[in-house]
């Protein structure tokens, strides 16, 4: 073999093992997404907390008046699915909610599936989707835990970190208003460069027995308040 075709061999081979490293060290772990936090105060009157919501940068301020009690990274819905825009209320709360119409099918022999309700087999019992710490805003549409991804990925609903929503669940109380918009002012002061978590694409989804469970509801470090 020529000494220039070993070369070009070396120096490919050298590319593709860079390359695979690269990629292994951008693949974060589970450890490294629960690892994920953010600092959040309570408020001194309840009453005065609104949050406001900024699709674009993907960020929610919990605010009480000039005061930012919880700044945290979000997940909207896609393009085909958006998350709606405009001033709402907070209006109902569920620690433990499960979604009505998608989740998973028990069968009487220990197995699961998952799917819609609308399309349960015959002889199953159906379990929602859990949607931890749910807070809705408007019919079907709602902040509440999931994973969380570095681009919009919903159907329209707010996700937050599970290690995050315990907090936001406490200080959002019904009735606190929400103002969702594409910007808002706090994109260019407070909401920048607040490090988001790593994006869970890559991770596996948790077995289907597991998340017929209410494990999946306390998953979340406990929440402490500055």
């Amino acid at each position: 073999m020529h000494s220039n075709m070993k070369k070009q061999i070396l120096v490919l081979f050298g590319v593709a093992c860079v390359a695979l490293l690269s990629s292994c060290q951008q693949t974060p772990s589970l450890g490294a997404y629960d690892a994920y936090n953010r600092p959040a105060s309570k408020p001194s009157n309840p009453n005065n907390v609104r949050v406001k919501v900024s699709t674009s940068n993907q960020m929610a301020y919990v605010m009480e008046g000039n005061k930012a009690l919880l700044v945290m990274p979000i997940s909207v819905g896609t393009a085909s699915t958006p998350t709606p825009k405009g001033n709402f209320t907070i209006y109902s709360k569920q620690e433990y909610r499960r979604a009505q119409t998608h989740g998973y099918y028990v069968y009487g022999n220990g197995q699961y599936g998952q799917g819609y309700l609308r399309n349960k087999p015959a002889g199953t019992s159906f379990v929602g989707t859990p949607m931890p710490y749910w807070m809705e805003f408007k019919s079907a549409y709602g902040f509440h835990t999931g994973w969380m991804k570095d681009r919009p990925c919903t159907h329209g609903c707010i996700r937050m970190h599970h290690n995050v929503a315990p907090k936001f669940f406490a200080i959002v109380k019904t009735g606190t208003p929400v103002s969702i918009s594409s910007s808002q002012p706090e994109d260019a002061t407070i909401g920048r460069n607040i490090p988001r978590p790593p994006d869970a694409s890559p991770l596996p989804d948790f077995p289907l027995d597991y998340m017929v469970t209410n494990k999946v509801y306390k998953r979340h470090k406990s929440p402490i308040f500055n």
